[in-house]
């Protein structure tokens, strides 16, 4: 596959500067950064940093689409996003985004692939080359014929990659790739990625917040931090990043110098620590409490398709159990399932002695509050305080609970705020305020942590344990294995709509490769889950 004629670095970003029309500050001030062709750039940064504002440079998105003024140059591929704008540099750059679904314009994989190619009116003989080079890098050649919406979010995500492989762009832009996807599926998107950049000298640009996943691939690092930008190699800026996964941290407390950024590199700074650390002790068996949801027999069916079969969980009170399995293994339909508003073909769900599917809405949200994977989905009004009225009126609670909820999940929020203009992490507590205030026992949260940063997950695993602290059931669907280490007390995987785990936290997760989080590879055999744990045993040796 060829890339152009164009020589030099792939991107350059000379002094620049982005305010937006009403803000009273910039977003990105004096930013100089130089890409090279064929670096595997990743961009990180907490929430609100400036992250995407970057990326929309680099795609002319900004300020062609968002307005605002742009200061200084940017250059991509020899062409100044000044004179050229998003459609001019359709050909040189490729923009994928969080959501392949809603990208998509046409019903098929192939027809996908080829819409862009059609779009830049390339012969027929070529687009069908392009489109079988594609099938065969992105390991999709099977899927062809496939119905877009029939397919896996890994599966998507390498279709919207391939759409816009195939106009051979110089640069692809990449936002949060991985963060609906499952660790299996998530491998093998980044595999897909890094074949890009070997084998075509793709440029690619990253941001992610999982930065664990995509880290250990980078060739330099973007530290995006209050509108300034450090460019450099991954270890020296992992070092001081306000961002950091597990193996970053591990490495801080341990103080390997040079930092490592995969597991396997940690596995070899890890000798001697693994021969100081005795084996993790064994969980308590927990303390018997009162079931507060006992679903026995659960099924889903659509015609043909089994999503759910035969699911009995019984959720104690003042517990946290994580619901893992890859996508399409059946977790949002069990859930919706057991809340009562989605579909069931036979089984029972009993909370508070009565079964979820037989209650109106008001009764059942005072029994089981679910905060769908979108949350956003339960906001309709135009700010906060509408919202937070709204919810203290449907749950006959008293006038300001909603916002002492929200306060407690996250202090400052403005109530004059438009809900669509809070960070994710922000919206989410907003919605499970408004779910708090009917005070469910059972709290269910799907895909909970999807487009949140280290800070805000902590954030909510906090508030998740607090609500378990307070006597409530938390059942959580999630493919974020270092957000279960942290969270959860149990966990119950899930496959083809089956349970085929169900026990301690630690025994499930170390069992599997796959949902092993990053502290546990690195320590095995020692059991160990998180850094905190690691933390607190070396400071007892001290």
């Amino acid at each position: 596959m060829s890339t152009g004629s164009h020589h030099g670095p792939a991107v350059v970003l000379e002094h620049v500067g982005v305010t937006y029309a009403d803000a009273t500050q910039p977003v990105l001030r004096d930013v100089d950064v130089e890409i090279e062709e064929g670096e595997l750039v990743v961009v990180v940064g907490r929430t609100g940093s400036g992250k995407s504002t970057l990326l929309g440079t680099i795609n002319g998105t900004v300020p062609h689409f968002t307005g605002g003024t742009l200061s200084g140059r940017v250059v991509v591929a020899g062409r100044d996003t000044r004179t050229h704008r998003p459609r001019d540099l359709a050909d040189v750059v490729g923009v994928v985004g969080q959501d392949p679904l809603a990208g998509f314009v046409t019903d098929t994989v192939e027809a996908e692939l080829a819409y862009g190619m059609e779009q830049l009116a390339l012969p027929p003989a070529t687009m069908r080359k392009r489109v079988e080079e594609t099938l065969d890098v992105l390991g999709i050649a099977d899927l062809r014929d496939a119905p877009l919406r029939d397919l896996s979010g890994g599966q998507q995500q390498r279709v919207a990659i391939g759409a816009v492989l195939t106009c051979h762009p110089r640069v692809v832009v990449l936002d949060e790739p991985t963060s609906a996807l499952d660790p299996t599926g998530a491998e093998d998107v980044l595999a897909a990625i890094t074949r890009l950049v070997h084998d075509l000298a793709t440029t690619v640009i990253i941001a992610e917040h999982r930065i664990e996943r995509v880290l250990h691939h980078a060739d330099s690092v973007l530290h995006v931090v209050d509108g300034r930008v450090e460019h450099g190699s991954p270890a020296s800026v992992m070092r001081t990043a306000t961002v950091a996964p597990p193996v970053v941290e591990l490495g801080r407390v341990a103080g390997w110098d040079p930092l490592p950024l995969s597991v396997r590199d940690a596995r070899r700074a890890a000798a001697s620590l693994r021969r100081e650390l005795p084996p993790r002790p064994a969980a308590l068996p927990p303390t018997a409490t009162e079931p507060v949801l006992e679903a026995s027999g659960v099924s889903v069916r659509y015609d043909d398709l089994v999503a759910v079969q035969d699911v009995d969980i019984v959720l104690p009170r003042g517990s946290v159990t994580a619901l893992m399995g890859r996508n399409g293994s059946g977790k949002s339909t069990l859930l919706w399932a057991l809340q009562g508003s989605g579909p069931r073909t036979a089984g029972r769900v009993r909370v508070d002695g009565a079964d979820t599917a037989d209650l109106g809405a008001a009764q059942r949200r005072a029994r089981v509050g679910l905060v769908p994977q979108t949350a956003s989905d339960l906001l309709y009004l135009d700010t906060v305080d509408a919202e937070l009225a709204q919810a203290d009126r449907e749950s006959d609670a008293a006038p300001g609970t909603a916002r002492a909820h929200l306060d407690a999940l996250a202090p400052g929020i403005p109530g004059e705020r438009h809900p669509r203009d809070l960070s994710e992490g922000q919206r989410l507590s907003l919605v499970l305020a408004v779910q708090l205030t009917a005070d469910p026992p059972v709290l269910l949260l799907d895909e909970p942590t999807r487009g949140l940063d280290y800070t805000a997950k902590a954030a909510l695993r906090d508030a998740v344990r607090r609500l378990a602290r307070s006597g409530r059931a938390v059942l959580c669907s999630t493919h974020d294995v270092e957000f279960v280490a942290e969270s959860a007390d149990r966990v119950l995987l899930l496959a083809a709509g089956e349970v085929v785990a169900d026990g301690p936290t630690a025994d499930v997760v170390l069992a599997s490769p796959a949902f092993a989080p990053q502290v546990a590879k690195i320590t095995a055999p020692a059991g160990y889950l998180t850094v905190a744990e690691v933390r607190a045993q070396l400071e007892a040796r001290r």
